[in-house]
């Protein structure tokens, strides 16, 4: 179960899973000492003085959170995320929470192989592990499998950076082991974020997501409120549902209507 409020912008991370590397340039730097570092030094002293060609820097764009909730972290991961490209034009993003489900994912999937769309699974390692062929069966459809944690911690962002590490960190080797893909994006349960949980999503090379629409479906608040709040969608943003977690009955027949709809508008579905 994950909640969320729609004041939430969209996280749009786009190939900007590159930027990661920057994230981990001051470890890889040779420490004072070595024999890599006073080489470095002689061949600097044998240098002229050269000024550096500044660098320039992307506009940033706003940040893609509750705005004031994570500001004041000021992490790279946040910067980094300030910093991603934009969306293609046109384009809307489904995804889907809390699966696999062994009755309600398979619905799903093949509602989207009808409609030729691909869509972005955040899933839970616990689910992974009872459902391997299913989740398989996910990333084989073409759609972006991503880490949703072990066991859906509601409690993340106050947990201490161990058990963060573990529910992360497991969650991220059972999917790369279940289906051979690794995780590129993390979406923390409830949307709960906390400086450790963004630290410990960017030491396994992923981008924290959020999400723009939330029609909290996992409320199951009928069909009609579901499907009102989906068809709010806009170009460029990102759409929370979900697969698992109980009885998604309501978010199939919703997305029977909504997705036909949204392609009516000239909307394009990408996966993250």
């Amino acid at each position: 179960m994950a909640g969320g409020t729609s004041r939430r912008k969209a996280l749009w991370l786009l190939g900007a899973c590159a930027g990661l590397t920057a994230l981990g340039a001051d470890a890889a730097r040779p420490r004072a000492g070595s024999g890599t570092a006073a080489a470095a030094q002689t061949t600097a002293r044998a240098r002229p003085a050269v000024t550096p060609t500044p660098t320039p820097k992307p506009t940033p764009r706003p940040a893609a959170w509750t705005p004031g909730k994570l500001t004041a972290l000021k992490t790279p991961v946040q910067e980094l995320s300030q910093l991603s490209p934009p969306p293609p034009p046109k384009s809307i993003a489904l995804t889907l929470d809390d699966g696999p489900h062994p009755k309600w994912t398979p619905r799903i999937l093949d509602l989207l192989a009808e409609q030729q769309v691909h869509a972005t699974f955040f899933i839970i390692g616990e689910q992974v592990k009872e459902h391997p062929r299913l989740t398989r069966r996910i990333a084989d459809a073409g759609h972006q499998i991503c880490n949703h944690t072990e066991t859906h911690p509601m409690s993340i962002a106050g947990l201490s950076r161990k058990r963060v590490r573990t529910e992360i960190g497991d969650a991220h080797d059972r999917i790369a082991d279940a289906t051979g893909v690794v995780p590129q994006f993390f979406r923390s349960p409830g949307g709960a974020w906390s400086k450790t949980v963004l630290e410990v999503t960017a030491e396994h090379g992923m981008l924290p997501i959020d999400w723009a629409v939330d029609p909290r479906d996992w409320a199951r608040p009928g069909v009609r409120r579901i499907r009102k709040a989906l068809l709010k969608g806009k170009d460029g943003e990102i759409l929370l549902c979900h697969d698992g977690g109980g009885d998604r009955a309501q978010t199939l027949k919703a997305l029977e209507d909504v997705i036909p709809k949204l392609k009516k508008r000239g909307l394009t579905f990408v996966a993250l």
